[in-house]
C-alpha cells in the first residue's frame, strides 16, 4: 500500500483528533475540508488559486467525468492530476449519489444500476466493476465504492434493501480493485435507522484498509438527526484510519462533525452559494446582494487575508454579483473555500491545544455558526 495514517494528537478535552494521511501525491493533515471539483475543476477557480486557499485535496466525480469527457480521454492525458493540472491528492466519488440525485429514470438491481443520462437521455448501465474501472482510469488517489443512497423518510425495509445492495456491491468493488496506488474507501449506509447503521458499519469495516466513509447523511434530514447518527457511530468506528462524512460542508456541520470523530468533509456548498452571492465570514453568513452593502466599502471579511478580501469591497462585490459578472462568483468562491480552510486550521490548532470542546462551545455562540 502507498498509503498510511497516523494520529498526531488527541484533544484531552473533547477526544477530537488531528491526523496525517499519506498518499502518492502528498500528505493530508486532518480534519480537512475538500473543495469539490465535480468535472475536474472547482468552478471558476484555477488550481493555483485552490492551492493558495489552503486546500490540501479536492474531490472530483466519476459520474460526471464518465459522461463527459469520458475516462478514456482523462487516462490518455495521464490521469486526473495531469489533465487538470493539480499535483496534490484527489478523491473521486463513485457516482452513486449522482445516480440517486440526478437520474429521473433509474432501475437498481443486484447487478448494478441502469439510468438515463441527465445530459442527453442516453441509457447508461453502471455496475460495481464498471465504477471501479472508471475510477481506475481517472487515477485519483482515493476512490469510493459504488453504493446506493436512500433518501430521508424511506421505510426501514427500503433503507435495509439499499444497505444490503451497497454491501454486495462493496464486496464486488473490493474484489475488482487492484491498483495499489489508489485507496478504496467503503461507505457506511443505513439511512436514519440505528440498527441498520450499526450493522452496516460492522460489515463495512472489514473492507476499510486506510479510510472509511459515512454516506447517506445530509440528504434531507434535520441536522440533529445527522448528529445523532454520528454520535451513534463514533465510538464504534475504526480508530486507525480517517473517517469521511460525505457531502457536508457548512461551518456549523464541520465543527459538530469533528466533535463527533469525523476527519474529512466535502461539499459543493461554498462555491454554489458563492455564485448566488452568499459568503461565510467571521461575522456571520451574508448575502452580498443585500442593498445595505451598496455603499459598504469595507472588505468582505476584515479577518480574512484571501485575494478577494485584500482587494475588493463589499460594494464592489455586490455590483459584480448584481451585474452577473463572472469575477463576482469567482471571488466569493475563492473567499468561501479559503474561509473553510482557515476554519479547519483553527480547529486543528484548538485540538493541539486540548481546547476543542471550548472552541466548539464558543463557535456555537458566534456569528460564524451557520445553521
Amino acid at each position: 500500500m502507498n498509503f498510511s495514517y497516523k494520529t498526531l494528537h488527541v484533544c484531552k478535552q473533547s477526544g477530537a483528533r488531528v491526523g496525517e494521511l499519506t498518499t502518492p501525491h502528498g500528505r493530508i493533515v486532518t480534519p480537512v475540508f475538500m473543495p469539490v471539483g465535480t468535472r475536474a475543476t472547482v468552478k471558476s477557480l484555477s488550481p493555483e488559486e485552490i492551492e493558495r486557499s489552503g486546500a490540501q485535496i479536492i474531490l472530483s466525480n466519476t459520474y460526471h467525468l464518465h459522461l463527459r469527457p469520458g475516462e478514456d480521454i482523462v487516462q490518455k492525458a495521464g490521469g486526473l492530476h495531469k489533465f487538470m493540472g493539480w499535483n496534490k491528492p484527489i478523491l473521486t466519488d463513485s457516482g452513486g449519489f449522482q445516480v440517486f440525485s440526478l437520474a429521473k429514470l433509474r432501475k437498481i438491481t443486484d447487478d448494478g444500476v441502469s439510468f438515463n443520462s441527465h445530459i442527453d437521455g442516453a441509457l447508461q448501465h453502471i455496475t460495481p466493476e464498471t465504477a471501479i474501472d472508471i475510477e481506475n482510469a481517472l487515477g485519483a488517489d482515493i476512490i469510493m465504492a459504488f453504493d446506493v443512497c436512500s433518501t430521508a423518510g424511506v421505510s426501514h425495509s427500503e433503507a435495509e434493501n439499499a444497505m444490503e445492495i451497497t454491501l454486495k456491491w462493496l464486496k464486488r468493488c473490493a474484489e475488482h480493485h487492484s491498483r495499489e496506488d489508489q485507496l478504496l474507501f467503503p461507505i457506511i449506509q443505513g439511512n436514519m435507522f440505528d440498527d441498520l447503521r450499526i450493522r452496516s458499519l460492522e460489515r463495512t469495516a472489514e473492507y476499510a484498509k486506510c479510510g472509511i466513509a459515512i454516506g447517506g447523511l445530509s440528504v434531507g434530514e434535520e441536522k440533529p438527526v445527522m448528529y445523532r447518527i454520528l454520535d451513534l457511530l463514533n465510538p464504534l468506528m475504526p480508530k486507525n484510519m480517517p473517517r469521511y462524512l460525505m457531502g457536508v460542508g457548512s461551518p456549523d456541520c464541520l465543527v459538530e462533525g469533528v466533535l463527533r470523530g469525523v476527519d474529512m468533509f466535502d461539499c459543493v456548498l461554498p462555491t454554489r452559494t458563492a455564485r448566488n452571492g452568499t459568503a461565510f465570514t467571521s461575522r456571520g453568513k451574508i448575502n452580498i446582494r443585500n442593498s445595505k452593502f451598496a455603499e459598504d466599502f469595507t472588505p468582505l471579511d476584515p479577518e480574512c487575508d484571501c485575494y478577494c478580501c485584500r482587494n475588493f469591497s463589499r460594494a464592489y462585490l455586490r455590483h459584480l454579483i448584481q451585474s452577473d459578472e463572472i469575477l463576482g462568483g469567482r471571488m466569493l468562491s475563492l473567499h468561501n473555500i479559503t474561509y473553510l480552510a482557515n476554519l479547519m486550521n483553527r480547529i486543528r490548532e484548538a485540538i493541539f491545544a486540548d481546547k476543542f470542546l471550548s472552541f466548539a462551545e464558543d463557535f456555537r455562540k458566534s456569528a460564524e455558526y451557520v445553521s
